[in-house]
C-alpha cells in the first residue's frame, strides 16, 4: 500500500526566538496530528510593540501520515 500524506500550515510564537516557535509548534502539533513526519519553515516575523521585539512568529507547512477511518 502506497502512503499518502496530508500538508497543513500551523504558525508558532515565542518570546525567545524563531528557532523556540518553531519547535513548540510542532509540539504541539504532535498531541493531535499522527504520524508528523516533516516540518518546512515557510515564513519568519516578528510582532512589534512599543520599538521592540516583543514575539518572534514561525509559519510551518507540517505533513504527517494521512490515515482514512
Amino acid at each position: 500500500m502506497n502512503n499518502i500524506y496530508k500538508v497543513i500550515e500551523i504558525i508558532g510564537g515565542s518570546e525567545v526566538s524563531w528557532e523556540e516557535a518553531a519547535k513548540k509548534a510542532v509540539e504541539t502539533a504532535t498531541k493531535s496530528l499522527k504520524e508528523i513526519r516533516v516540518a518546512e519553515v515557510k515564513e519568519l516575523d516578528m510582532r512589534i510593540e512599543n520599538g521592540k521585539v516583543a514575539e518572534y512568529r514561525v509559519k510551518l507547512r507540517v505533513s504527517f501520515k494521512y490515515l482514512p477511518e
